[in-house]
């Protein structure tokens, strides 16, 4: 956990007033045009840029001081106001903060205005920097941003003593901690795979550092770096979207966008990138940060076709691993098989089940596509909402009797609440075949919240509780069919508006609760356009071979639509056909899309003929176009 300093300062950076124009977060959703040449994607991307500079740069009262950094770091980048910019920095940094939240905001600003701030605005900021604590933070997205921000300070202001840095270091031994640390990061991302994989919020806090080093690095090799980590970054990010929206499974995400999958800052990155999905509101506030310096990347076109041109359906499989284990554990970061099958109409998504992060993780989902994502809650899953210290101490260093109580005060306010939908659990385990997922869930007597949560949103249309033991129902031009293994209640539900203040709002949503150790639920999805009408759907699902027990080990036999013989029991592998399922064999990635060997450092982004390898152990990319 962090320091809850830390996280106010976080909150308050990602803020911004709403404006009375039209920008694209209240206007109409785009088109879904594929822009046919690199020339049209890139006009395109720069408009969006501009139009966000163009809107934060507009909420400047007159004659004002900016109250915050979104808007000197906006009129630097305007190359406007410079004497309003240099007095706005004067008065931030007499009360600096501390940590990685104020460190990469001020980063933006020192760079953007090295030709443009006053000597004594420039001398403001080098000063709150001496004096200054600045606290690393204890996750993969504060260390990211940390020491990106102290490598770049470093080279700014190099061959200065420790007394000048609140460190005690050296701008030399600062600039070799940073390198040290980034350079293993990205070796352990791009050979044993992110630990805080596919996040919906904290993408940010990865893409932002990663520009503000491929453009300001003075070093080639770590701007390159910096220019090769955003292109993995969001090539993993094209290929788990839906039409820009990105699903489950999520290392880490927030009360929100697990449920509403398009108000998440992964959707403004889509549609600054491809252009394919609406931003969420002020753009999400980081997107600023971003947008500042994003004329300095060019996204490859063979990300940009792989986020907006699939023509078939696909089944993309990635390794990953969990956050850093400290107790209970014989594992420091244990392995995560993730899996991705998207189609026109929607996407399922996985990982096998257990904890990649014991707060924020979302492990399971079917989210369905529609035009326009805003206000909808586009998704189906059930999960375990346990609250456990012992899962807290696993992962983090705090002290154990206090952890879950502290831990829904720094911006985690469902933690310990019975009927949140977010989180993962030891007791869950899950598989997924195509577009069928099996979660089976074996909960010890006296865990807390010994119940499981299925999720049915409020944009569902035909929903029937049938006879036969399925529920069905149709969310955009997706047939689902979910079926709960054990007795349930479907009750309307008040979700999270804020995962800080923990307030609520019903909204018409449902809670699956089902208060029962031994329990398991099946859901299996598909198109529309597959069945002559809804009728038929159902009939083709009452067909398919069941059965189950949950009286020792939940085991489940199906036969899926498309199929296959799947038996999964708890705590044993999964078999396929007659087979032994085995995850050992799975590479860092693997689909049509994306592909690596595990250890390799090695990434190949294909669409069509387009290819573009990305070479962390010789430090290359290889553009090139297949015959």
């Amino acid at each position: 956990m962090i320091a809850r300093r830390l996280l106010i300062a976080s909150f308050a950076l990602g803020c911004a007033v709403v404006s009375s124009a039209q920008p694209a977060f209240v206007g109409p959703a785009p088109a879904r045009t594929i822009l046919p040449t690199p020339e049209l994607q890139r006009a395109a991307y720069l408009a969006r840029i501009d139009e966000i500079l163009a809107w934060r740069s507009s909420q400047a009262k007159p004659g004002e001081l900016f109250p915050e950094m979104t808007m000197i770091a906006t009129k630097l980048a305007l190359h406007q106001d410079a004497e309003l910019c240099s007095r706005s920095v004067i008065q931030l940094m007499k009360t600096p903060a501390s940590g990685p939240f104020w460190m990469f905001p001020t980063v933006n600003v020192a760079f953007l205005g090295r030709d443009q701030l006053s000597l004594e605005a420039r001398q403001a900021i080098r000063k709150a920097w001496s004096r200054e604590m600045q606290m690393r933070g204890d996750t993969e997205n504060h260390w990211a941003m940390y020491y990106t921000s102290l490598y770049l300070m470093a080279e700014l202001y190099p061959n200065e003593p420790g007394s000048s840095w609140y460190s005690g270091k050296s701008s030399a031994d600062n600039l070799a901690e940073a390198k040290e640390y980034l350079i293993d990061w990205m070796n352990l991302a791009t050979t044993v795979g992110q630990g805080e994989f596919n996040p919906t919020h904290y993408i940010g806090e990865y893409a932002i550092p990663m520009l503000y080093l491929a453009t300001w690095a003075k070093d080639p090799a770590m701007r390159l770096r910096g220019k090769m980590t955003l292109d993995w970054i969001f090539a993993d990010l094209a290929e788990n979207t839906l039409n820009g929206v990105l699903h489950g499974a999520n290392a880490r995400t927030d009360d929100v966008s697990v449920i509403e999958r398009g108000k998440a800052l992964a959707s403004f990155f889509s549609w600054v990138l491809f252009g394919n999905v609406p931003p969420i509101i002020s753009y999400g506030g980081w997107g600023l940060y971003f947008a500042t310096v994003a004329k300095n990347y060019e996204l490859p076109e063979v990300i940009y076709r792989i986020a907006v041109d699939r023509p078939s359906d696909y089944v993309q499989r990635d390794f990953k691993r969990t956050r850093r284990r400290w107790r209970n554990s014989d594992v420091l970061m244990a392995p995560i098989y993730k899996t991705n099958y998207t189609r026109r109409d929607y996407a399922v998504g996985s990982y096998q089940g257990g904890l990649a992060d014991p707060i924020q993780t979302h492990v399971w989902d079917v989210t369905w596509d529609v035009r326009d994502p805003r206000g909808v809650h586009n998704t189906m899953f059930s999960m375990h909402p346990v609250s456990s210290s012992y899962d807290l101490q696993t992962y983090f260093s705090e002290l154990p009797d206090q952890m879950a109580k502290e831990v829904t005060k720094e911006g985690k306010a469902s933690y310990d609440s019975p009927d949140k939908f977010l989180g993962g659990s030891r007791f869950e385990q899950v598989f997924q075949d195509l577009d069928t997922v099996i979660a089976l869930y074996d909960i010890p007597v006296g865990t807390r919240f010994p119940h499981i949560n299925g999720f049915f949103s409020k944009d569902l249309v035909q929903l029937t509780v049938d006879p036969s033991g399925w529920i069905f129902a149709q969310g955009g031009s997706c047939y689902l069919a979910y079926r709960p293994l054990a007795a349930y209640q479907l009750r309307p539900v008040a979700l999270i508006k804020s995962s800080m203040t923990g307030e609520r709002a019903s909204l018409g949503d449902q809670q699956l609760f089902s208060p029962h150790l031994k329990n398991g639920t099946i859901v299996q999805a598909a198109a529309v356009s597959e069945f002559k009408d809804f009728a038929a759907f159902q009939a083709a699902i009452r067909a398919l071979p069941l059965s189950f027990q949950l009286v020792t080990k939940p085991t489940v036999t199906f036969q899926t639509l498309r199929g296959k013989v799947v038996t999964c029991t708890f705590g044993a592998a999964p078999i396929v056909n007659g087979q032994p399922f085995d995850y050992t064999t799975w590479k860092l990635f693997e689909g049509p899309y994306l592909n690596a060997e595990k250890g390799s450092g090695r990434l190949t982004i294909t669409h069509g003929a387009l290819e573009r390898i990305l070479d962390f152990k010789t430090l290359s990319i290889t553009d090139r176009v297949k015959p």
